[in-house]
């Protein structure tokens, strides 16, 4: 119906959103991948963990581009803002996206940082991929070489323990993310300075991941043997570590990974947990920051 004589005038809405369009490269299967790229300099590409996003880096994008780096973050694949495909949710496929985000972007003489899965993303990357746009890595209560206990790795943890993991996440994610942040940042333990907001953080950033992308990444992180990646590594790599780590038990992890790599320095956290926050934050800021400049 004609609008009556004499009525207000309604402008029509520009619809142009240029300017607005979210920053991504698309994956060689066309999936789509959104990343952060804040500050100018040498690059340093952060990989974050299960099943957070880019988000959980902020803090140390910030301190890097601060200081004179170019930091770029992006969400795994069926995480954060990125696409949920049903297929690809693989450490393969992982690598290959952040390939991808380094190919698309001209990243050179780039600092890989990957923490808990993101590690294992950034392991893998260099096992099939090499090191000619790398210069440094820094792994980060990573989950290389092998979480699953196998006769070979003995020291692994039981698939039990993963089976858990997706059962919690199939029967109530949201409660489980709520009860998974708490041994995540070693608020359990005697003395420990709890923050609700991190665990709020924490359980925001896990629902951003979906369902299938979740559970498929569970036995992605957890029976990847990157043992053939880790001694590909011929850059200088940090491996940093809490060794009161209760995701990521520092012993069939950090102190293996760094006997493979060739040029790894050992740094091992006391007391510290698998995800960093506080006095533990500061700390490996501080290794960070001094890892990237030397």
């Amino acid at each position: 119906m004609p609008a009556e004589r004499g009525g207000p005038t309604v402008e029509p809405i520009d619809t142009d959103l240029k300017g607005l369009e979210m920053p991504y490269v698309s994956a060689t299967d066309g999936t789509q991948i959104f990343y952060k790229d804040w500050g100018a300099g040498r690059p340093v590409v952060f990989s974050h963990g299960w099943p957070l996003n880019a988000d959980a880096w902020d803090g140390q994008a910030r301190l890097a581009a601060s200081h004179g780096f170019r930091a770029i973050a992006h969400d795994r694949r069926g995480h954060g803002r990125s696409g949920q495909p049903w297929n690809g949710n693989d450490m393969d496929t992982y690598a290959d996206d952040l390939a991808a985000l380094m190919d698309t972007l001209g990243l050179r003489e780039a600092v890989l940082v990957g923490h808990s899965t993101g590690g294992g993303e950034v392991t893998r990357y260099v096992g099939r991929h090499g090191t000619g746009r790398v210069s440094k890595v820094v792994l980060l209560g990573a989950v290389p070489p092998l979480m699953l206990k196998t006769g070979a790795n003995p020291g692994g943890l039981p698939i039990e323990a993963f089976d858990a993991i997706r059962t919690g996440v199939e029967t109530d994610r949201s409660q489980f993310y709520k009860e998974l942040a708490v041994p995540f940042y070693g608020y359990n333990r005697p003395g420990a300075q709890v923050s609700q907001g991190v665990i709020d953080a924490f359980w925001l950033w896990s629902m951003q991941v979906g369902l299938k992308g979740a559970i498929d990444c569970i036995r992605a992180f957890s029976e990847t043997d990157f043992t053939g990646d880790l001694r590909s590594i011929d850059v200088p790599t940090l491996v940093a570590h809490g060794d009161d780590d209760q995701i990521v038990p520092i012993a069939a992890s950090a102190l293996e990974s760094a006997k493979l790599v060739k040029d790894a320095t050992l740094k091992i956290y006391e007391g510290a947990p698998h995800g960093l926050a506080g006095a533990f934050e500061r700390e490996f800021n501080d290794d960070l920051l001094a890892f990237l400049n030397a």
